[in-house]
């Protein structure tokens, strides 16, 4: 709840004059002691009678009152209510709140040996890059035969815990836990069949639920679809998007979707569309195909200035630890909390440069090749990143 917001239901009580301070409710009770005729000689502030008023009523009923406001009032409107409160107004038109959910995929093992077979046992545990300080780990979930002359093979895996940072961009998943002799391994762009997902946040919650009203109706609107969109996991109602100029003809559209992190992949796109196709979920005569948002690939070199008597190994630390940075703000991990790339909207790379300095003080300066990307329906990615530091 905002200030705004309390302000607001203060002002609530306030009008229909209910006392919310201590000053007011005490010239109110003046009031009404005045009103029935009780004399009482010592009426001031400090007087016995008032300061046992003040511990025997007043400070009681401004705890009710400020309860009223800051809970009952707040947990009444979905914008307002918070954690179980607005899970129930959730559940009264028809929502539940998602449960955290496993990323799971497929990694890509390559071997030089082509001469033997080679199993990947199942339980083979593959560590992310280091970021930020923490490392994420996956592990395959079957068995996994390569042939003679069999170089490469994708092997089914699932994060060791729940959560949305396990859907790391492109090329994290590189460290095998226990080395296989010639054996590399890497998670492809679009490695995630079902995406991992933190348990629903209330503001995630509170979307879906604000769009749930104007979904409840008989016509299939962007509503409608939006609520099954968003019912899929790693998914929200802010990474949707709608193209509605029939693009295959009268009464047709396209849903374009994002991950906050990581690539959607065709088999999770596919499940969306089962759902709203397959299973009936759309309006008669209507043809919408669910996409993954377009990207556009961009080239992004940046260059460190570091303040004085930063050491060599401080700065090979430094830049490991920008590139991160700059790939959180493009979407491959959520380790860093930059302005994020969005489609239909303005990327400022001078932006993106404050922050970093505020995240790493030992930068002094910065200098990015782009000045702003502008992007339509697309979803601006990186298609290579050098991070160095500056000539001098």
């Amino acid at each position: 709840m905002t200030d705004k917001d309390r302000e607001q239901f203060e002002q609530l009580a306030i009008d229909a004059g209910i006392p919310t301070s201590e000053s007011s409710l005490n010239v109110h009770l003046k009031k009404i002691t005045d009103e029935s005729n009780l004399i009482i000689n010592n009426d001031s502030d400090v007087s016995p009678f008032w300061r046992f008023v003040q511990a025997a009523i007043s400070k009681p009923v401004l705890w009710l009152v400020n309860f009223m406001i800051d809970h009952v009032l707040a947990q009444a409107f979905v914008k307002t209510a918070t954690g179980p409160f607005l899970v129930w107004h959730a559940w009264a038109v028809g929502l539940e709140k998602k449960s955290a959910v496993y990323a799971k995929g497929n990694l890509q093992f390559s071997r030089t040996d082509t001469s033997v077979a080679l199993t990947i046992e199942a339980g083979t545990v593959i560590h992310s890059t280091l970021i930020n300080g923490k490392t994420y780990s996956v592990e395959t979930t079957e068995e996994v035969l390569l042939s003679p002359g069999e170089k490469v093979v994708l092997v089914p895996v699932k994060a060791l815990e729940t959560g949305e940072g396990y859907n790391l961009g492109a090329g994290y998943y590189v460290r095998l836990a226990v080395p296989l002799a010639g054996v590399t391994v890497t998670n492809l762009e679009d490695w995630l069949t079902i995406p991992g997902a933190d348990i629903e946040s209330d503001d995630e919650l509170r979307l879906r639920t604000r769009n749930q009203y104007t979904a409840i109706n008989q016509w299939h609107t962007d509503a409608s679809y939006t609520a099954i969109i968003a019912g899929f996991s790693g998914l929200n109602t802010e990474n949707i998007f709608f193209e509605h100029n029939a693009p295959r003809g009268p009464g047709t559209a396209n849903a374009y979707v994002m991950l906050d992190i990581g690539n959607p992949s065709e088999e999770f796109i596919a499940s969306i569309q089962y759902e709203i196709t397959d299973k009936g979920n759309h309006g008669h005569g209507d043809d919408l195909m669910v996409k993954a948002m377009p990207e556009t690939d961009y080239s992004i070199e940046c260059s460190l200035w570091f303040v004085a008597n930063t050491s060599e190994a401080e700065k090979k630390g430094l830049i490991k630890s920008v590139g991160n940075f700059i790939r959180a703000a493009f979407r491959e991990n959520i380790d860093y909390s930059p302005t994020l790339v969005y489609p239909w909207s303005l990327f400022g790379f001078s932006q993106l440069s404050r922050e970093i300095q505020e995240q790493f003080p030992q930068i002094s300066n910065i200098y990015f090749n782009h000045a702003q990307i502008t992007s339509t329906m697309d979803l601006p990615r990186l298609g290579n990143l050098t991070v160095a530091e500056a000539e001098s």
